[in-house]
């Protein structure tokens, strides 16, 4: 079982063998030549290089939403998809604005696109925040059928519950990237809590099992 966030070797990084853990998935033969093989096709070569390029040239001193669109011209990707949670309209309007400007052309797709009552996935009165089922729930599948039709060449992702991105992905058909995560506790930096995990949120994320103080 692949265990490389246990990893402290990195031997893969300097393509040292010696330096690697038992199960190290460098070793797996046959599902490298596999992956190998796949940064061969047109549109996969296409993007790992243009991403290895701008890595290069963005280091340290491009933030996400440059790179995001340096990443778009060098591939040449003019139609931009914006799937962006209501909660985050004003940075969305914002994060439009940029790209606009900078000569994209944008299609954005709010999360409550549909108006879509939580009732229709069965949820009840007692799930919701309001106590009402009748309240409109977030419709990532309609984002994302919206972008299809739009036919964008690379959609981004900003603020979607966890879940609701999950969906926009699966059912997104043409390439994406995350601008901006959800997380309403650290103002969608959810490393911020990572950060503090063995101090300030210890107790949080390793609570006292059974018969420990």
């Amino acid at each position: 079982m692949t265990k490389c966030a246990e990893c402290t070797l990195h031997g893969c990084e300097l393509n040292d063998m010696e330096k690697t853990m038992k199960d190290c998935p460098s070793k797996e033969t046959e599902l490298q030549k596999q992956a190998q093989a796949l940064y061969r096709e047109k549109e996969n070569l296409q993007i790992a290089h243009t991403a290895s390029v701008v890595e290069a040239e963005g280091y340290g001193s491009l933030c996400r939403l440059e790179e995001i669109m340096l990443f778009s011209k060098k591939n040449g990707f003019q139609k931009l998809g914006l799937v962006f949670c209501i909660g985050l309209a004003k940075e969305a309007r914002i994060v439009e604005k940029i790209l606009t400007y900078n000569g994209f052309e944008v299609v954005s797709a709010a999360c409550k696109n549909g108006a879509v009552p939580k009732s229709h996935i069965d949820v009840t009165d007692a799930e919701t925040l309001s106590g009402n089922c009748g309240e409109i729930m977030c419709n990532p599948i309609g984002q994302a059928l919206l972008m299809n039709s739009e036919k964008t060449q690379l959609n981004i992702i900003l603020g979607l519950c966890v879940g609701h991105d999950t969906l926009a992905l699966k059912y997104l058909e043409a390439p994406a990237t995350i601008l901006a995560v959800k997380d309403r506790v650290t103002g969608h930096n959810p490393l911020a809590a990572v950060y503090v995990a063995e101090s300030y949120y210890k107790k949080r994320f390793f609570p006292p099992k059974d018969g420990e103080k």
